[in-house]
């Protein structure tokens, strides 16, 4: 037979293994996503209103949300976070393995081809006689997918490539937020540096006054030593509070991907901290606007093509193999004076009895898809109460630090009362104490408040996605329909 002719039925013979793959049928169960109850709106939503400035949020809808803080020093950080983050640059790993994945079942529809050569000389020594032959074929072999088992691999593949996706959006929104949050409170350090220098060098002129008084005989020493106990312990508090301020640095670099002694953020002389406005939505888009919701979907349905896997061990594998070559007694003859050698096969395997351990795999399957309903649905469940916690801390905060402010205001003036009276000989140092006291307090809690806003607004953004949005969840076979 001619080699043309082998090559010949060597297509016919592909052909009907085409046929026969066409004519199966997938053997795993049609995917459909987790029906999950979403409120028609926000239990908390009505209590933000009017209590969050109006600001434009397309830089939410661009997943560039830090932007809605206007802070340019921030901005700077957050590109930095997302290029050197040492977290984020493990999930961008994962996707790349997770689409390796993906390309390596792929191959799976494809014939494999291999070359193989030889060469062998035998011989006697009691015949002065060597034999000898060389060789050389092109392999073939192809199992066809009649089942749909390599289907429901390729399936789950990409389910766990888009799992992976939605983990590396969830670690730069971890990333970011976590660089916000500490952002914001190291600015927020800033602030209360300079409230204390100011409150110090207030105590320095009252312990002056004090010492005066005391030294033409108007006041006792323990105003003088009351003053110097609230000096010194004020300059106690600025030293712990720089090393709040340090720390929160060294955090910050390690966020960037940066060395604490490479890296430093100057302090400001002032900050006015910006409370974006957050466009809430509807609860059901959530499900496309989580990260963590679309991962646990995916792994639903991953869970789902791994049944299809089991189920396909029930029927019979059928493999089909080819080969062509050359063969000849003498290396330098083997294309010269070539001798055709092929051979074609069809080999089929079935499993008669095993004990259960395919149904037992096929059971283990079903419940590992069971448990990741019940993760996803757990995930969704969270994510609302998440939101709805942020929301009531984003409008009682809002409350409180109009409140705050009335306090501090009111305190500042009590102050400079009892200080007046003070000099004047009508009440003792301890009351001016006691007022200084209450107004450095009130002046830092109008600060903290006002730092614990912006971290509820990071949360709220983060609760909500971040702009993120998975708009392959909208289509309803998502990637993996049937299987």
């Amino acid at each position: 037979m001619s080699f043309s002719k082998a090559a010949l039925q060597v297509g016919r013979f592909g052909a009907v293994a085409v046929a026969v793959l066409l004519a199966g049928c997938a053997v795993g169960p049609t995917y459909e996503r987790p029906v999950q109850a979403s409120p028609s709106m926000w239990k908390e939503a009505p209590a933000v209103e009017g209590w969050l400035p109006a600001a434009p949020a397309d830089a939410l809808d661009r997943g560039e949300w830090w932007k809605l803080f206007g802070d340019t020093t921030l901005n700077e950080l957050a590109d930095r976070v997302q290029v050197s983050n040492q977290n984020i640059a493990a999930a961008v790993a994962n996707y790349d393995q997770a689409q390796a994945l993906v390309r390596e079942q792929r191959a799976g529809y494809f014939p494999t081809l291999g070359l193989s050569a030889n060469a062998r000389r035998s011989g006697d020594r009691s015949v002065p006689i060597v034999a000898g032959s060389a060789g050389i074929s092109v392999d073939a072999g192809w199992t066809p997918d009649i089942w749909g088992r390599l289907r429901s691999a390729v399936g789950s593949a990409q389910a766990q490539a888009q799992a992976s996706a939605a983990d590396l959006a969830a670690a730069r929104l971890s990333a970011i937020g976590l660089l916000a949050t500490s952002y914001f409170s190291l600015r927020e350090a800033d602030a209360e540096l300079i409230l204390l220098d100011d409150t110090i060098q207030g105590y320095e002129r009252s312990y002056t006054i004090t010492r005066n008084r005391y030294e033409a005989s108007i006041a006792p020493q323990s105003d003088v030593l009351q003053a110097q106990t609230q000096l010194v312990n004020a300059r106690a508090e600025r030293v712990a509070l720089k090393r709040t301020r340090d720390t929160l640095e060294h955090a910050i670099a390690a966020l960037v991907g940066a060395a604490a002694a490479d890296f430093e953020l100057a302090a400001l002389t002032e900050w006015k901290p910006t409370v974006p406005a957050v466009p809430l939505g509807v609860p059901s888009t959530l499900l496309q606007r989580r990260p963590d919701i679309a991962s646990a979907e995916r792994a639903v349905a991953a869970a789902n093509a791994q049944i299809g896997i089991e189920r396909a061990a029930y029927y019979p594998s059928l493999t089909i193999s080819a080969s062509a070559g050359t063969t000849s007694l003498r290396w330098q003859d083997l294309f010269s004076a070539p001798q055709l050698v092929w051979s074609f096969g069809l080999s089929a395997s079935q499993v008669l009895f095993d004990a259960g351990a395919i149904g037992a795999r096929v059971d283990a399957a079903r419940a590992a898809h069971e448990a990741s309903v019940a993760r996803y649905r757990q995930t969704v469940l969270t994510a609302f109460q998440n939101v709805e916690d942020q929301l009531t801390a984003t409008a009682s905060l809002a409350q409180q630090e109009s409140l705050r402010r009335e306090a501090s205001v009111a305190a500042d003036k009590t102050e400079q009362q009892f200080l007046n009276r003070y000099r004047a000989g009508q009440v003792s140092y301890t009351d001016v104490v006691t007022a200084q006291a209450s107004a450095l307090s009130a002046r830092r809690t109008v600060l903290q408040v006002q730092v614990s806003r912006q971290a509820a607004a990071v949360g709220l953004i983060q609760g909500l996605g971040g702009g993120w949005d998975a708009d392959w969840l909208r289509n309803a076979d998502a990637g993996t329909t049937t299987h």
